[in-house]
């Protein structure tokens, strides 16, 4: 069985080839598909996607504050940070998708970095209302994970909505034997 650093390094490797499966699909319809509001949380397909690369921004940058100085977080001093949750950070598509395959590339390097130590210590933080916290930072590390999942599976009905396939959606299927 593995340990709790390589369990995020294959959760960093699924966010990676998940996200260009949903890229590739999307990239089919056109920007008003992509931008109309079809009721989701964040409304359109476009601002869900939008949303991910938000929450992934907060908390890498929030993550690159604990004591361990992640090498692969100094990408962070240089993205601005969301002035909320639902801020649109890209309305073109393209630019989004290579936004978005730049911060994957940081996610690995960062699960790369990962030790059980670091997971097993605490991140102090702020939320986006000011609220101050401390958490253990394993935990931390996995909602980061799970937030991804959890929209991308609404991108995802979407998508399927409109008659756009993603392929296979399984974790399983990236597991190593």
């Amino acid at each position: 069985m593995s340990n709790l650093s390589s369990s995020f390094e294959l959760m960093a490797q699924y966010n990676q080839w998940m996200n260009k499966n949903i890229y590739d699909a999307a990239a089919t319809l056109s920007i008003d598909e992509l931008s109309r509001d079809r009721g989701a949380f964040f409304g359109s397909i476009l601002a869900t996607l939008n949303h991910i690369l938000v929450g992934d921004t907060i908390w890498l940058t929030r993550f690159a504050t604990h004591p361990a100085k992640f090498a692969s977080l100094k990408y962070m001093d240089h993205i601005a940070y969301p002035q909320s949750l639902d801020q649109v950070l890209y309305s073109n598509f393209n630019e989004l998708r290579q936004a978005r395959f730049e911060m994957d590339h940081v996610i690995k390097a960062f699960a790369s970095e990962l030790t059980e130590d670091t997971l097993q210590s605490r991140l102090a933080y702020r939320s986006t209302k000011g609220t101050y916290f401390s958490k253990d930072f394993g935990y931390l590390v996995q909602h980061f994970f799970n937030h991804q999942t959890h929209h991308r599976g609404q991108v995802s009905t979407l998508l399927t909505q409109l008659g756009v396939t993603i392929g296979d959606t399984d974790l399983l299927l990236i597991i190593p034997e």
